[in-house]
């Protein structure tokens, strides 16, 4: 049984666990786009999250504005202080234009407007709405640390479905990645992201503080951004790692415009902007090499490990996969990050108001 520590406190569930939580004081946000709407997996989040009773839950939608009443009458039949967010209505937009914060659209975005009508509460839980095997107390461990006076959260899992390895662009990109930077260069902030076992899970919580204080990807890239952002608002001492034990989402193609390709740039940049932000000079054509050292290391590592638990694996698709997420170790281009809600001048009881009026008028 594992119960070794990393550079982050570590919480492992070793049965059971649901912990003591603060769930009233707590505000959950769902992001979700059209293709979740009425499906098994979002409406199981949704019934757990009946069982959890948060203070609130704030869904920021990303959908065209005919599939929004759909969504109000379908979210409305579940027991839940819920507000929707549709983050793509007129005034939304023309709030954001006005503020000077207008940009490309994407998860983090409307994740970004989401938090700043969820920090009025005490805590903030953020996950996704695709999780087949989510359970009520997934938010109790995520709360729990929180409550113990950590400022941020994350979860942790294992990517082992129908006899076979995931979680590809986190054992294949990320964590060679760290490692190729931790060769090259010296900072504690490289000790902090490799110390996170599953960094590109979707899943973690905030104190209202923090949750103010983020600066947000707008498109892809948002968790680990956030892991950049928990290192400087909190540090390592600040934040706890948590067990959720299995998880299912879907999965994605390599290629594609949402493909785990186009997301390596996304997750890249990201990576290296918060290694970056740190001071560190990034020695790029070297990181980039030894990124390649050290991602084929570990597809043979894999391939004993599924050899050992007789799982399926592609040790030859899986290098191929490395060739292409070379292509993402590269500087990580202009700045496009929301700004701390803490520093804007736009409020989120005008954003809130603009998304509900905005709501209204797809009824008429």
């Amino acid at each position: 049984m594992d119960y070794t520590q990393e550079r982050v406190a570590t919480l492992h569930d070793y049965g059971d666990a649901d912990p003591p939580a603060p769930a009233g004081r707590a505000a959950v946000v769902v992001p979700m786009t059209d293709r979740e709407y009425a499906s098994l997996a979002t409406e199981r989040v949704f019934s757990e999250l009946e069982r959890v009773d948060p203070a609130t839950v704030v869904v920021p939608l990303r959908a065209p504005a005919e599939r929004v009443p759909a969504f109000r009458e379908w979210l409305a039949g579940f027991d839940l202080d819920l507000t929707l967010l549709w983050c793509d209505g007129p005034r939304v937009e023309g709030l954001l234009a006005d503020a000077g914060l207008d940009g490309p659209r994407g998860k983090g975005r409307d994740v970004w407007l989401a938090l700043g009508v969820a920090a009025r509460h005490d805590f903030v839980v953020l996950h996704d709405a695709d999780t087949d095997t989510y359970e009520a107390r997934d938010v109790n461990k995520l709360l729990f640390p929180l409550a113990d006076g950590f400022e941020f959260s994350k979860g942790y899992y294992a990517r082992v479905e129908n006899d076979r390895l995931y979680g590809r662009l986190f054992r294949l990109f990320y964590t060679p990645l760290v490692a190729a930077l931790e060769d090259t260069h010296d900072h504690d902030v490289l000790d902090f992201l490799g110390s996170f076992r599953y960094a590109l899970a979707g899943e973690c919580g905030l104190t209202s503080e923090a949750a103010r204080g983020l600066r947000v990807q707008r498109e892809w890239g948002l968790e680990v951004g956030t892991l950049g952002e928990a290192f400087r608002l909190a540090g390592a001492a600040g934040v706890a790692q948590v067990d959720l034990g299995r998880y299912e989402h879907d999965h994605r193609a390599v290629s594609g415009p949402t493909g785990l390709s186009e997301m390596s740039r996304g997750v890249g940049a990201a990576l290296l902007r918060a290694v970056a932000d740190t001071g560190v000079d990034i020695a790029y054509d070297t990181v980039r090499e030894r990124y390649r050292e050290h991602a084929t290391r570990l597809v043979d590592a894999y391939s004993a490990d599924a050899a050992f638990n007789d799982l399926s694996y592609d040790a030859e698709r899986e290098r191929d996969q490395i060739t292409t997420y070379a292509q993402a170790v590269q500087p990580p281009g202009a700045d496009t990050r929301l700004p701390a809600w803490s520093t804007v001048s736009l409020t989120p009881g005008d954003v809130a108001a603009a998304a509900r009026a905005d709501a209204a008028d797809t009824e008429e």
